[in-house]
């Protein structure tokens, strides 16, 4: 057969069509669970999900998880989401934004001392939520982070009207991060996640529960969907837009839980939760848990996720939750 020289061309640019449209698919699905390596290793990729989109400012927001803040809006868009324990054994959410904003995003609920050492290892992102404590806010005020309350920018919260206060305060993100205020806000870094090829071993999982002690969280593995589905109080979760909430790697990070010095306006006590030392921790991607520790020297520095011979774990691309859970 002679193959012309117009011939190859259209069969070299229909291959690089398909190349392309593969590399967008696997961007819009954050890399699926396999996560992949190798020659990729020399692409720019963000240190929070291993996509290829990054973005120019880091966003946290703290979003309220009791029932009647369900279901949430735009959580899906998050690069991480942190669940944590609050007063009475309930669960928050510190969710960070870098890839993906979307148009709305809440419910949004006040912040509380944990927060402040946890969003250390980032380089001063903007940290947006309803309010703190008086006795708190000398210590938002010197943190190396953008506070970012309405009071400061009521233009980039709205209140929505399906649902009563204080669960219906909503933030505008692209509002918020185009603003002056938030002007300085630092861009994604290395924060101590890697992420690769599954490695070798672990256990074949189907389900983990983390546990507090007013709250539950199920992360159940759908292979057809290649996520950790998320359910939340024994009913699955899903945004206001019906979309099921699901992350490509869910780590659960044993972690010690203090009582604060600082207790609520009703005399509750605040749990604090330590993030920055070493303990035990398991990481669940592609349908199996890892065992793994977790180490973070100091507030400064990022987490890194190890295996029993101390070598780096790697994430599948996309979604990452971590649970601070309380260590048993």
């Amino acid at each position: 057969m002679v193959w012309t020289g117009s011939r190859r061309t259209v069969l070299v640019a229909a291959g690089l069509s398909l190349l392309a449209a593969a590399c967008d698919s696997e961007d819009r699905d954050g890399g699926g669970g396999g996560g992949g390596g190798g020659g990729e290793d020399d692409v720019k990729r963000s240190p929070f999900t291993g996509g290829r989109t990054i973005g120019k400012k880091v966003l946290a927001v703290k979003i309220d998880n009791v029932q009647a803040a369900r279901p949430h809006t735009g959580l899906d868009q998050a690069d991480i989401v942190y669940i944590e324990e609050v007063e009475a054994g309930l669960s928050r959410i510190l969710a960070v934004f870098a890839s993906r904003l979307p148009a709305t995003l809440g419910p949004v609920r006040s912040a509380r001392e944990s927060d402040l050492e946890l969003l250390r290892q980032f380089d001063n992102p903007v940290l947006a939520y309803s309010g703190v404590q008086s006795k708190l806010q000398a210590m938002v005020d010197s943190a190396p982070l953008i506070p970012l309350p309405p009071g400061r920018l009521p233009e980039a919260y709205t209140r929505g009207s399906d649902r009563p206060a204080p669960h219906n305060l909503y933030l505008r993100p692209r509002s918020a991060l185009s603003a002056p205020v938030a002007e300085d806000a630092g861009a994604p870094k290395d924060i101590g996640f890697r992420f690769g090829a599954a490695p070798d071993g672990g256990r074949r999982t189907r389900a983990r529960s983390v546990r507090y002690q007013a709250a539950r969280f199920d992360f159940a593995w759908s292979a057809e969907r290649r996520r950790w589905l998320v359910s939340m109080d024994g009913r699955q979760a899903r945004t206001t837009g019906g979309a099921s909430l699901g992350a490509s790697t869910v780590v659960v990070q044993y972690v010690d839980v203090r009582d604060s010095e600082l207790g609520d306006s009703s005399g509750a006590v605040t749990p604090y939760t330590e993030t920055v030392g070493s303990g035990r921790a398991l990481v669940l991607r592609d349908g199996k848990e890892y065992e793994a520790r977790w180490n973070r020297p100091s507030a400064t520095g990022g987490t890194t996720f190890t295996d029993s011979k101390g070598k780096r774990l790697p994430f599948a691309r996309g979604q990452v939750w971590v649970a601070l859970a309380p260590e048993e």
